[in-house]
C-alpha cells in the first residue's frame, strides 16, 4: 500500500461519477413519474374542492415510487455534497 492517498483519492473520484450517474437516471424517473401522474389539473382543481381522492391499483404504486423517488434523490444529493 504505497500509493495509499492516491488510491484515496481514485476512490472518491468514483464515488462521485458513480453519485452523479444515479442522481442522473433518478431525476430522469422522477421527472416521468410527476409527468405520468399530472394530469389535466390546474390550480383551480386543487384549491379549495375539499374533496379527497383515494389511489388504487397501479396509480397509487405510481405515487408511492414516485415518493421514494423523491427521498433518494435526496439522500444521494446530500451524499454528493459530502463526498465533493
Amino acid at each position: 500500500m504505497v500509493n495509499s492517498p492516491c488510491l484515496l483519492i481514485d476512490i472518491f473520484i468514483i464515488m462521485e461519477k458513480v453519485l452523479l450517474a444515479i442522481q442522473v437516471i433518478i431525476s430522469i424517473l422522477l421527472t416521468l413519474l410527476i409527468l405520468i401522474q399530472s394530469k389535466d389539473e390546474g390550480f383551480t382543481a386543487s384549491g379549495g374542492g375539499g374533496f379527497h381522492i383515494t389511489r388504487r391499483g397501479p396509480e397509487k404504486i405510481i405515487f408511492i415510487v414516485t415518493i421514494v423517488l423523491g427521498v433518494l434523490f435526496l439522500v444521494n444529493a446530500l451524499m454528493f455534497v459530502f463526498v465533493k
